[in-house]
């Protein structure tokens, strides 16, 4: 037998180390070649590696969360051959221990002469199995998070018989399923209920997102502006939109708030910019490559609308979509997750009175809209009813000057309160 190392590979340009994020092997384990072996998660991306040769996994380099370099042995696997040491005998040992239906073997005898293989006999009915290792592989099927889909597997849940009133599994359906499978009956957690303290290890996106948020908050001073903005008008020409859009996808505010900002950043370029800490450069970019924060299962992602200044409206819904998506599947392309220049956020239906975003460095501004409300307001004498939004916009104080930005807020709130301006020449 031969002994295969499987070293990382460079997955990244600069990268020089990765995250394991999952394995889907475990000692013991036979795997083909082209197998998946493990998903590594890098600062742009996560990557599956795959077997280049068929043996069984006789080393892992660590465990979920670990960080490995470039280069260094990921995996080591036992193939056929003759020409490379004899495993350890501590390792056969674990093999055996570890692949289904073999026991551990005897000590050997002092005569080396083969002897005939034994008949096979009937086994005895078996104990209660254990918890096992790692779920049913009909488990790829379910719609989960890393994190859920860890959890399932540390406990032997196959995610598939799992019910959930989502689109994907999440903790507090694995929380009912354990309880139902203890006679507790299958319900959705009642908020009432204590539940057990939970440990969670920060590891893969979210470590990502906190070193991320970390940095920013470490070396950007941060200001944020608030103006409030009538979008009576916008939401009304919206409709309109809508009610006319035939084939094309529905238009939320997005798109034309990606607009807006398009539309006026040239007068402003020092918010379209990024900054070059360890070189003191700031870069003013003439396109605008719009970040889109997006809410995932498995945290905050940020993919990026290349060229937003070249798209219309109904362009830039169809992008908004695309790239949803594909976060959320966890599918986007390296390209399609730097590179940006200026970032918009929006909590959605949640919105809230005021936000103060914190900025996806090494950019130098995000913008966050918040929740549409109905208020009467004053028109001359006249109370109507008017659709009104706050807008917030944080700033990197290095380079944006409280007036800047306070200027460029009112620059947006012409343009949506008086929307025909947006499709304007």
């Amino acid at each position: 037998m031969a002994r295969f190392s499987f070293r990382l590979p460079d997955i990244g340009e600069g990268i020089a180390e990765a995250e394991i994020v999952e394995w889907h092997v475990k000692i013991g384990d036979r795997v083909e070649e082209d197998g998946r072996l493990a998903d590594m998660m890098t600062d742009k991306a996560t990557v599956e590696m795959e077997s280049p040769v068929a043996g069984t996994v006789i080393e892992l380099a660590g465990e979920v969360g670990d960080q490995i370099a470039i280069g260094s042995t990921l995996v080591v696997i036992e193939t056929e051959g003759e020409d490379a040491p004899a495993v350890e005998p501590e390792v056969e040992q674990q093999v055996a221990a570890e692949t289904p239906g073999v026991e551990e073997a005897a000590p050997a005898e002092a005569d080396p002469a083969p002897t005939p293989a034994p008949e096979p006999v009937a086994a005895p009915a078996p104990a209660p199995a254990p918890v096992p290792a790692s779920a049913p592989a009909s488990d790829k099927h379910a719609l989960a998070s890393p994190a859920v889909r860890q959890r399932a597997k540390d406990l032997g849940i196959d995610l598939a018989t799992v019910k959930t009133e989502s689109d994907r599994v999440r903790h507090a359906d694995l929380d009912a399923y354990l309880r139902y499978s203890s006679g507790q009956g299958y319900h959705a957690p009642h908020a009432s209920r204590a539940r057990e303290d939970e440990a969670i290890k920060v590891i893969g996106m979210r470590r990502k997102i906190a070193e991320n948020m970390q940095a920013a908050k470490r070396n950007i001073p941060h200001f944020t502006y608030v103006d409030e903005i009538d979008v009576t008008a916008l939401e009304s020409m919206r409709a309109d939109l809508n009610d006319n859009r035939g084939n094309r996808p529905k238009l939320t505010m997005l798109p034309l708030m990606i607009v807006a900002i398009c539309r006026s950043l040239p007068q402003f370029p020092m918010l379209n910019a990024r900054y070059d800490d360890e070189g003191g450069v700031v870069t003013r970019s003439g396109r605008v490559h719009m970040g889109m924060a997006t809410q995932t299962d498995a945290g905050l992602t940020v993919p990026v609308i290349r060229d937003a200044q070249d798209k219309n409206v109904w362009q830039l819904a169809s992008e908004i979509t695309r790239l949803a998506e594909a976060a959320r599947a966890s599918k986007l392309k390296p390209e399609e997750m730097g590179g940006g220049t200026i970032t918009i956020t929006s909590l959605g239906p949640l919105g809230g009175i005021a936000t103060t975003p914190v900025i996806n460095r090494p950019e130098v501004a995000i913008i966050g809209p918040n929740k549409i409300v109905e208020r009467p307001v004053f028109q001359g004498d006249d109370i109507v009813r008017a659709k009104l939004m706050n807008l917030s916009i944080s700033c990197d104080h290095r380079v944006v000057d409280g007036w800047d930005a306070a200027s460029y807020v009112q620059a947006l709130k012409k343009l949506l309160e008086t929307p025909v301006l947006l499709f304007a020449d």
